[in-house]
């Protein structure tokens, strides 16, 4: 019984050239199917949040990551860092990578 099986795997013959093509291809498709269904998708999702945070300019409401919401009034540091509007006499000096979303632009 084991040696039926064992012809039927083909470990009694030498190897052949297409076979070693055949046994590496369910590792090229994983990675590409990978590519396709993970990484792809992940790089557009960034690159569309950094033009998004690239567009940030004063006059905008903005939404941070940790919810705060306000109106841009201000930038420091080479544009880095926007100084947001919260309240009368509140200004938050918050950094560009923390911001959400936009809800309005001006």
């Amino acid at each position: 019984m084991v040696e039926t099986l064992y012809a039927m795997a083909g470990g009694g013959g030498g190897a052949e050239g297409g076979n070693a093509f055949l046994s590496f291809l369910p590792l090229i498709l994983i990675v590409v199917v990978m590519y396709m269904l993970i990484l792809r998708p992940q790089a557009k999702k960034q690159k569309e949040r950094q033009k998004m945070l690239d567009a940030v300019k004063k006059g905008d409401e903005v939404v941070t990551v940790g919810g705060v919401h306000g109106k841009v009034v201000g930038l420091k540091n080479d544009d880095k860092v926007l100084v947001v509007k919260v309240d009368d006499n509140v200004k938050l000096d918050i950094d560009r990578s923390a911001i959400s979303s936009i809800i309005r632009s001006s």
